[in-house]
């Protein structure tokens, strides 16, 4: 009887726990192998029409993860169809955006992304190379993405970004090609980008006063990131957004000086809420909810007038009647918009994650190394988007999760 209690126990726990996607992607593998063996064993004696017939047992989950080579290894075997739908996941919300982060390599530390006392950066072998991130790119475009995203770190500098941008621009089926950075260096190379097929700029800045920037940034450079702004909307890039990450006692007196810049530029001004990541020291009190920012604003500029956003807009936008620019809100934390989530992030070390606040992670890098067929990576990139849940936690518990500082996603 305790036996017994035992493995009903087990198969319980087994049969509850959340698969990995290389589990996931195991255990489908194993039930087409099964399934296609069955399908040519030539049947002795027919069984009668009436006789039930045993429901299909799933196949047992593994006791660890396989390995890259025996994940490829058995995908070879079995000879799996690439799927269809790469990237719709189990609430049908189909992909079409993919943020690739460049490196783990910043030339600034700010407060919000940068632990204070660093990051242990990865070897360069240990990140993707310009070739493979042309691979992964063209891979997802083929498959129904038409916006990439640069990010880093901080993307522009990466030595070969005017190469890579190249690259990328050049895909076939890629409609929106951007960047986000901090604008540091971004005046002396905003123009060549944009010829390259650079098309979108989103700059990080947090305050409009030098000595705040030091104290944020832990690094000079103001002057710089507002040329930058002024240099991207000169050249004609045909998006131009500045983000602003909200932090109560620290720049929220600045919300209605952001909003004054789009008076006569057409400039798109994103406050984004304070956000948790490891080692940034969030907390509910320093976060600025959308609707006490939204209330700030209009109390100086008058009611706002909404914009028609598409499904898959995260931010809520708006004008403020008779100016140039507009003003975004970036909710993630009091109004999530996981609903219509449409992104993807690969990570500057070739690791897909699927949602910004959730640990799971898979290794693309890891598969072409060890000589995957572009339909063995979509195999890979299917599981791991099935397994994308349907929103995400609560800042608290995503607070409390492990996961990694935002310099290592990627912005």
């Amino acid at each position: 009887s305790s036996a017994s209690s035992s493995a009903s126990s087990s198969a319980s726990s087994s049969a509850t726990r959340r698969l990995t996607p290389q589990e996931m992607l195991a255990r489908r593998l194993a039930e087409m192998e099964a399934g296609g063996a069955a399908a040519h064993t030539p049947s002795r004696t027919p069984k009668p029409a009436f006789k039930p017939q045993p429901l299909p047992q799933p196949a047992p989950i593994p006791q660890t993860a396989p390995s890259m080579e025996q994940m490829l290894s058995l995908l070879a075997k079995t000879r799996a169809p690439a799927p269809a739908n790469v990237l719709t996941d189990t609430f049908g919300r189909k992909h079409t955006y993919l943020r690739i982060s460049l490196t783990e390599r910043c030339n600034l530390r700010c407060q919000y992304c940068m632990p204070e006392e660093g990051i242990q950066l990865a070897p360069d072998s240990n990140l993707l190379t310009a070739d493979e991130i042309v691979r992964v790119a063209r891979l997802f475009v083929a498959a129904g993405v038409d916006k990439i995203r640069l990010t880093g770190g901080e993307p522009t500098v990466r030595k070969d970004l005017l190469q890579l941008t190249q690259r990328l621009g050049a895909l076939s089926g890629l409609k929106t090609l951007a960047i986000t950075t901090n604008g540091l260096v971004l005046n002396r190379q905003v123009a060549a980008l944009q010829l390259a097929g650079l098309n979108a700029v989103n700059i990080s800045l947090d305050t409009l006063v030098p000595a705040k920037f030091e104290l944020l940034t832990r690094r000079k450079g103001h002057d710089r990131v507002m040329n930058s702004i002024e240099r991207a909307l000169e050249v004609g890039v045909e998006s131009v957004k500045v983000n602003v990450v909200l932090m109560r006692g620290v720049n929220d007196d600045e919300m209605n000086d952001f909003v004054e810049m789009t008076r006569t530029k057409k400039l798109n001004v994103r406050f984004i809420e304070y956000m948790p990541f490891d080692g940034n020291a969030w907390e509910t009190k320093k976060m600025v909810s959308y609707r006490e920012m939204k209330s700030t604003i209009e109390a100086r500029f008058g009611k706002l007038t909404r914009l028609n956003d598409p499904i898959t807009e995260v931010a809520k936008n708006y004008t403020v009647p008779g100016f140039a620019g507009s003003v975004s809100f970036i909710t993630s934390m009091t109004e999530h918009f996981c609903g219509g989530c449409n992104r993807l992030r690969i990570m500057a070390d070739g690791n897909l994650k699927v949602c910004l606040f959730g640990p799971a992670e898979v290794s693309l890098r890891d598969a072409m190394r060890a000589g995957a067929t572009d339909d063995q990576l979509k195999h890979i990139v299917a599981a791991a988007v099935t397994k994308k849940k349907e929103g995400h936690a609560d800042p608290q518990e995503i607070a409390a999760t492990k996961n990694r500082p935002m310099i290592q996603i990627g912005g």
